[in-house]
Order: C-alpha cells, then sequence, then structure tokens
C-alpha cells in the first residue's frame, strides 16, 4: 500500500503577538523546507535554520523539533530523542502561554512519532494524547490534526473514534493547509474499515478522502487517494471500474510499482485446473 507574518519590532528574540498569523507563515515555512523523499537534505536545512541567530528564538525550536523528525525517518532515533529532550528544556518564562504550549505540543507529537515508527504504540499513544492537548491550548487546530491522525493510526481499537473526533475539528476549518488532513484521516480511515472487512464503509471513506485531495492535497496525496480508491474496488469486485482507474494512474506514472502491482493483479487471468 502506497503509504501532509505579525509585524516584527526589536530584537529578534521577539516573538509574534498573534498566534495565528504567525502559524501560518512557520507552517508555510516548514512545508518549504520538508522533502520526505530526501529526509536527509531536509535534516540539513532544518539544522541550518535552528542554528541562525536571526530567526526567533521560537522559530528555532520549532526547526529543532522538524530535524529530530528528520532524523526519526533516517533511523537516527537516539539523536531526535537528544535533539527533542533540549527544546523540551528550554527556558518558557519569556514565551506567551500559546507559544509554550505549541512547542511543548510539537515535541510531544515527534515523540509519539518515534515511538510509533520504533513499534512501540503503547508508549506513541500518551505521547500524542499529551499533544492534542497541549495543542487544544496553543489554539493549533493543525496541530491537534496531527496529533488526532496518529492516534488513529496506532490506538488499537479506537481508530475511528479518533477519526471522528478529527472529522469533527475539520468542521470548523475554513484554512486550506489544515483541511489538508481531512485526505489522511479519510484515507486512515479507509484501511482500517477495509481491513477489518467492512468494504462499503471503506470505499466511502476513500472517496472522501480523494474530494479532499483534489481540493486541498498534494499531487501525491491525489495520486494514493486515487488508487485506494482502486484498490478497495478490487476488493469489492468491480474490477472494471478498478482496471480503469489504474490504467488512468499508469498513464500519469508509468513506473509507480503499486499501480503496476495492481493492473497484474486486474488482468492476470485465474489459474485453470490444467495450470
Amino acid at each position: 500500500m502506497p503509504a501532509p507574518f505579525a509585524e516584527e519590532t526589536g530584537s529578534t528574540e521577539r516573538l509574534p503577538a498573534e498566534p495565528s498569523r504567525h502559524r501560518g507563515g512557520e507552517q508555510q515555512l516548514i512545508d518549504r523546507l520538508w522533502d520526505f523523499a530526501d529526509p536527509e537534505a531536509s535534516a540539513e536545512r532544518f539544522r541550518e535554520l535552528a542554528a541562525d541567530a536571526s530567526e526567533t528564538a521560537h522559530t528555532r525550536a520549532v526547526m529543532q523539533t522538524q530535524l529530530a523528525r528528520a532524523l526519526g525517518l533516517l533511523g537516527r532515533g537516539d539523536e531526535a530523542l537528544a535533539v527533542l529532550d533540549q527544546v523540551a528544556a528550554l527556558p518558557a518564562d519569556d514565551e506567551p502561554p500559546a507559544f509554550a504550549a505549541e512547542l511543548r505540543a510539537r515535541v510531544a507529537i515527534e515523540r509519539g512519532r518515534l515511538a510509533a515508527a520504533g513499534g512501540r504504540p503503547a508508549d506513541a499513544v500518551p505521547e500524542l494524547t499529551r499533544g492534542v492537548r497541549e495543542a487544544a491550548i496553543a489554539g493549533s487546530t493543525f496541530l491537534v490534526l496531527d496529533a488526532l491522525h496518529m492516534l488513529a493510526l496506532n490506538d488499537a481499537g479506537h481508530e475511528e473514534e479518533w477519526a471522528t473526533e478529527g472529522f469533527d475539528v475539520l468542521d470548523g476549518a475554513r484554512d486550506p493547509r489544515v483541511l489538508r488532513w481531512g485526505v489522511a484521516l479519510h484515507n486512515n480511515l479507509g484501511w482500517t474499515l477495509h481491513d477489518s472487512g467492512r468494504l462499503t464503509g471503506a470505499l466511502m471513506q476513500f472517496e472522501e478522502a480523494a474530494r479532499a485531495a483534489e481540493a486541498y492535497g498534494t499531487a501525491e496525496q491525489r495520486h494514493v487517494a486515487k488508487w485506494s480508491v482502486a484498490r478497495c474496488l478490487r476488493s469489492l469486485g468491480r474490477t472494471e471500474e478498478a482496471l480503469e482507474l489504474q490504467r488512468a494512474l499508469a498513464a500519469e506514472r508509468p513506473d509507480d510499482p503499486y499501480v503496476q502491482a495492481e493492473l497484474a493483479a486486474l488482468t492476470e487471468a485465474p489459474p485453470t485446473i490444467e495450470a
């Protein structure tokens, strides 16, 4: 399965006064620096910005949390945790409460991500739950949804509850970058339902993910969402529809191994008794 400023015055240590304006620009910067296909290059970019004295103390700390995430993707979990410990130890006395809570949320979410990647969901769930709470205190809908989508992936038996909570949060969102979380939430719930045999419900979730991807997602998200719809159609026995979708995806990306595997599964003649 193929797997998302306030005006500055005075010292560079001064934090923007209005959290939501700051947060939007901050996420745009993070998006520009991330290349999930090349976590090593991403780590270097985050490391450089985290050490840039011209940035605010808050921005440097946020970049350290992203450095930790990149190190985790590189399999360097101990280094990632050490970086997060450094961020957690930073003094927060001079920060507005919302910014301090945001950093606590980011640290908790990345610790949860590291535990999940290490196959330790029992350790991941409390960190991610803490991430939801701190993100809510910070007023960061984006981080609330990040933590909720991770909980929906890692809290076995409670996937639908966390996904539903995420959908409730999305209902009040207007920011397209925040609304992009609908892609992951619907897609992940789709696979939960698919793998438990609830195929009609799964297809509905995959189709919602595809709609969200079309409206707010990246090109990669649109591709994966369509693939998931087609894969579920095959499970439902609707092979002609699935084949049409996979052929369209193959025309866009002929070297995609997941698409090619589905085309083979859809077109391979069933074995006969003589075979």
